[in-house]
């Protein structure tokens, strides 16, 4: 079973970048697709990206596009999302989890991390 932590939030001021990273546990990363989610507030959870388990397809919403880039490396058991010019319409809990196929929901996503917090000021 794969397990899966985020880290790399914080907070920043508009215009800023973040880089999240997922560590993932065990040798079977590179099985799976990756995405990223997130949480704010009295939202639901939202799709932001998602990756094929090589690294060849990536899938965004619309809003991030152009901004964000979803990348991973299955030889350090790591996903990473790049976050460029941040809005404050971008603060949430950013969580990553792991699908058998690439998805743009969440119900498919397998396991998932516990979380990072991406708060942007204005």
């Amino acid at each position: 079973q794969v397990q899966l932590a985020e880290s790399g939030g914080g907070l920043v001021q508009a215009g800023g970048s973040l880089r999240l990273s997922c560590g993932a546990s065990g040798r079977t990363f590179r099985d799976y697709a990756m995405g990223w989610f997130r949480q704010a507030p009295g939202k639901d959870r939202e799709f932001v990206a998602a990756i094929n388990w090589n690294g060849t397809s990536t899938y965004y919403q619309d809003s991030v596009k152009g901004r964000f880039t979803i990348s991973r490396d299955n030889g350090k058991n790591r996903g990473y999302l790049l976050m460029n010019s941040l809005r404050a319409a971008d603060t949430a809990v950013y969580y990553c989890a792991t699908s058998l196929l690439p998805a743009t929901t969440a119900a498919p996503y397998i396991t998932w991390g516990q979380g990072t917090q991406v708060t942007v000021s204005s």
